[in-house]
């Protein structure tokens, strides 16, 4: 049963994009990059929580939006409104007798009055400045009357004209970082390698020239899966981890013990710089499925200054 209501909400949502006016979609769009104050989103019932979400998509985003609720504007918070606003109502039918009763006191104000709705003959699609119909071929329900498809094609173009503003208004990673200085999103887009790798004596170092046998210590005391191979200004020479220990020794057996670290290091190493941001450390480790590796040199000017594993980006919250 689920894949079925899943294959015809596909098919219906793929209708409504087939469908959708896009001159008409991008003068909607148009209108919200021109607003010079705040943009109102308003709705009742199930288009009140899709306005409510578009309102902070767009603003986690770099447009200013509010959602307004058509009750509370009806009894005294319709005062926040200027003549430099937009007013977006949302609603399928178009006849919500909440937001109608809104309207002479926005058009009072002199705020721009736009509408999304599913019935271009409506009412509210008629007394606003500028409506854009969202067309659906009937909702999910077999009844035709739970808003299903309808509040999923609002949530849909709501999110594409945040991402829309979002890219007209060049809003950039650190921008969307300053709004996001908490949780998961704000870990991600502001901690940076410099901030979990190891550094000074931390760090598992050795020279070329040293025997595999004498590196072993470093190996085990350092606890990082690997020796990084560096020569006397610290460049970066190669990288040598347990798994090539293993397969070492497996191949040479105990004669390997004397073997120089130059003889059995990795040359190509994948690296990263102490800016780059730590989520971006666990993609290079993790881009290569048949390759992952779990830990990361950290240059800076072609120096090794640290060294980054995958356990600490995890245990981070990343």
């Amino acid at each position: 049963m689920l894949k079925e209501l899943l294959h015809i909400q596909k098919e219906y949502l793929s209708d409504f994009i087939d469908h959708l006016d896009l001159k008409q979609a991008e003068n909607f769009l148009e209108e919200l990059y021109q607003c010079k104050g705040v943009i109102f989103f308003t709705g009742i019932g199930k288009s009140g929580l899709v306005a409510e979400k578009i309102a902070v998509t767009m603003t986690s985003t770099g447009t200013r939006a509010l959602f307004l609720s058509p009750i509370n504007a009806l009894h005294g918070d319709i005062g926040i409104i200027s003549d430099r606003d937009v007013v977006v109502m949302i609603s399928k039918s178009g006849e919500s007798d909440e937001l109608l009763t809104l309207i002479p006191t926005i058009r009072n104000k002199h705020a721009r009055i736009l509408s999304m709705v599913n019935n271009g003959n409506s009412r509210l699609s008629k007394s606003s400045d500028f409506t854009i119909t969202l067309p659906i071929k009937r909702e999910l329900c077999p009844f035709d009357v739970v808003p299903t498809t309808s509040t999923m094609t609002q949530t849909l173009f709501g999110d594409v004209l945040a991402i829309a503003l979002m890219q007209r208004k060049n809003f950039t990673l650190d921008n969307f970082a300053a709004n996001h200085p908490a949780g998961r999103i704000g870990k991600r887009i502001t901690m940076k390698v410099s901030d979990l790798m190891l550094r000074g004596q931390a760090l598992p170092l050795c020279s070329p020239k040293d025997k595999l046998v004498n590196t072993l210590v470093e190996l085990s005391n350092k606890r990082c899966g690997c020796v990084i191979v560096v020569d006397s200004e610290n460049t970066l020479l190669g990288i040598f981890t347990d798994g090539d220990l293993r397969r070492a020794l497996q191949n040479k057996g105990s004669i390997v013990l004397e073997q120089p670290m130059e003889n059995l290091m990795i040359q190509r190493a994948r690296l990263i710089g102490p800016d780059n941001l730590a989520w971006e450390a666990m993609r290079v480790m993790e881009g290569d499925q048949k390759n992952a590796i779990t830990i990361l040199p950290v240059l800076e000017k072609g120096k090794v200054v640290g060294l980054i594993k995958l356990h600490d980006i995890v245990q981070s919250g990343l």
